[in-house]
């Protein structure tokens, strides 16, 4: 989204498969952006193995290791999709008497457009700001080990982004054509293990 850093009144970090983003929320909130963060997240297919107790108990931890204090911390550990994410982030913040203007979403770089649009649909009262570790897609695909993971990772939040708005999980975007181009080859070229199935 290339959004500028800004000091938000809070931060949610969205629960996934990757450490980096509560890596990520304790550079941002040791560089003052923000003074509570909301890590969020139970489990998935695809992070069960990698965080067993929950996206938002290892993040947790995570942010501890690096110095984040847990007075700045609460825990969402129910959600289970982007949505859940937002909506449940929003009433744990409203059932310990915060109520913010302004939230910084932390994700992984690739899922900024889809969070950002998600929470514009689903937390609509509030000003969003995306950011996630300055990583292009080679640097991303190296840390994360398996390029072809990222990828299909990559093609199935595209896919969200294009549907999501149908079924009101999310406000519409313009997706230009390229990008639609990309995608359909991708598809074609087997990048299709995290699609939704119609």
């Amino acid at each position: 989204m290339h959004h500028p850093a800004r000091p938000c009144d809070v931060a949610v970090a969205l629960g996934c498969n990757d450490i980096g983003v509560a890596e990520h929320a304790a550079e941002q909130y040791h560089s003052g952006l923000f003074p509570l963060l909301v890590f969020t997240g139970g489990n998935s297919p695809s992070t069960a193995g990698v965080f067993p107790r929950g996206e938002a108990v290892h993040f947790r931890e995570r942010a501890l290791e690096l110095g984040v204090p847990d007075a700045s911390i609460l825990v969402e550990t129910k959600a289970s999709n982007t949505g859940q994410n937002i909506t449940y982030s929003h009433a744990a913040l409203v059932a310990n008497g915060v109520v913010p203007d302004s939230v910084l979403l932390l994700c992984m770089p690739y899922m900024e457009r889809r969070a950002y649009a998600t929470a514009r649909k689903q937390w609509p009262d509030v000003e969003v700001v995306c950011s996630s570790a300055p990583l292009g897609l080679r640097d991303y695909a190296k840390r994360a080990g398996d390029a072809g993971a990222v990828i299909d990772m990559m093609v199935g939040d595209l896919q969200r982004v294009i549907e999501y708005p149908r079924i009101g999980f999310a406000i519409e975007q313009e997706v230009p054509q390229p990008v639609l181009d990309a995608y359909d080859s991708l598809v074609a070229s087997g990048f299709d293990s995290r699609l939704i199935q119609r």
